[in-house]
């Protein structure tokens, strides 16, 4: 079987789209034969092709990026030579990509199957919406299947709800290689924690842009007394806007982009998760499943059609309270240090959750099982 995937960008990049895209390359290795094309994420590059995972990468020059959308003057082109000389069996193409769903529908042959991971629907760019809404129909009336990341999505979807009958829903996953701790590790989480004790150790870890929701969560610890420590990693458009939403408060941190190995260490130290994402462009949560990971409660706000509050369910794994509502969240925090045994059952909880359903494994047999059956 040949399978070509199409990701708006990949590895070194990193998004949670493109690492479910190495996912599914590094899932379907030793099954079939695979090349991925996707532009480059630097602005202004050129085309190159490269190997990651023994598989070919094909990168397209980005001369533009117009609503957070690239366009490559050579990507038409590319994406023919491929459908021509690799003539693939099936391609796996990962939305929201508008503008290369374009050049997908006219280059794709009648005797290749299509599946579309559906990521999230296109929200903010309203203009955007309208614009490519008649070719989501024609996208989603081509598509052999649809893959959906939580039940969540496909009811809070208006284009998934019209296609349900193609829909499988497979959990996005994390990696336990990427988690699994060394001794070291553990000894400077040990740290961390002697160094901060008695307090309540709070963790957020992601992007810095609008839909994350850290003003909120910002907001939220303002209520809170010092006995609360919270740290950020990550960095983003907004973080300057952020650390000065957040000036005066000793409680809060910035971690700035951390590597691996501490990212770990400040899972495995820290009490409760926090993940104020607001949106809907929020489909389903990989840091989240890997705070939950690391047996920690988890405190969200409800998104409506969002995957958020099926990967961490409310009063199950975590404390889940009404959108934006700081006061709300800052009291589900309180609520979780002040009762150890319900931090600690919740906590139990999110672990057993995420190994039961989101892990690897469990991933790469679904997707497989899929093409199988296409």
């Amino acid at each position: 079987m040949k399978i070509l995937h199409i990701s708006k960008y990949y590895m070194p990049f990193i998004g949670g789209i493109e690492q479910t895209a190495r996912d599914l390359v590094l899932s379907l290795r030793g099954v079939a034969e695979q090349k991925l094309i996707c532009f480059d994420h630097r602005p202004h590059s050129g085309d190159s092709v490269d190997s990651i995972d023994s598989v070919e990468v094909i990168r397209c020059g980005q001369q533009l990026l117009v609503a957070s959308q690239a366009l490559s003057l050579s990507y038409g082109r590319k994406l023919r030579s491929l459908m021509r000389e690799f003539r693939p069996d099936v391609v796996l193409f990962h939305y929201p990509n508008p503008f290369v769903a374009h050049y997908l529908l006219r280059e794709l042959p009648p005797e290749t199957k299509l599946l579309v991971y559906w990521h999230l629907d296109i929200t903010k760019q309203k203009l955007l919406r309208r614009f490519f809404s008649g070719q989501n129909r024609r996208l989603l009336e081509r598509a052999d299947r649809v893959i959906a990341t939580s039940p969540n999505y496909i009811e809070g979807s208006a284009w998934l709800r019209a296609f349900r009958e193609k829909c499988t829903v497979i959990e996005s996953c994390i990696n336990e290689e990427r988690l699994r701790m060394s001794e070291g590790e553990r000894e400077k989480a040990a740290e961390i924690r002697k160094k901060n004790t008695g307090k309540i150790l709070c963790l957020a870890v992601g992007r810095h842009v609008p839909y994350k929701g850290y003003e909120y969560l910002i907001r939220a610890f303002r209520l809170l007394d010092d006995r609360f420590l919270l740290r950020i990693a990550g960095k983003g458009p907004l973080t300057e806007e952020l650390k000065k939403e957040a000036e005066g408060d000793e409680k809060i941190r910035f971690l700035g982009a951390v590597p691996d190995e501490e990212l770990r260490e400040n899972l495995l130290a820290c009490d409760i998760y926090c993940f104020p994402s607001v949106t809907k462009n929020e489909a389903f949560g990989l840091s989240l499943a890997e705070g939950m990971y690391f047996g920690h409660p988890a405190v969200t706000f409800t998104i409506e059609g969002s995957g958020v509050n099926y990967v961490c369910p409310d009063k199950l794994c975590g404390l889940e309270v009404p959108n934006r509502d700081i006061a709300a969240y800052a009291e589900a925090l309180k609520t979780l240090a002040e009762d150890p045994k319900l931090k600690e059952e919740l906590g139990e909880n999110a672990r057993v959750r995420v190994t039961e359903r989101f892990l690897y494994r469990s991933f790469a047999e679904k997707i497989r099982a899929l093409l199988t059956e296409l």
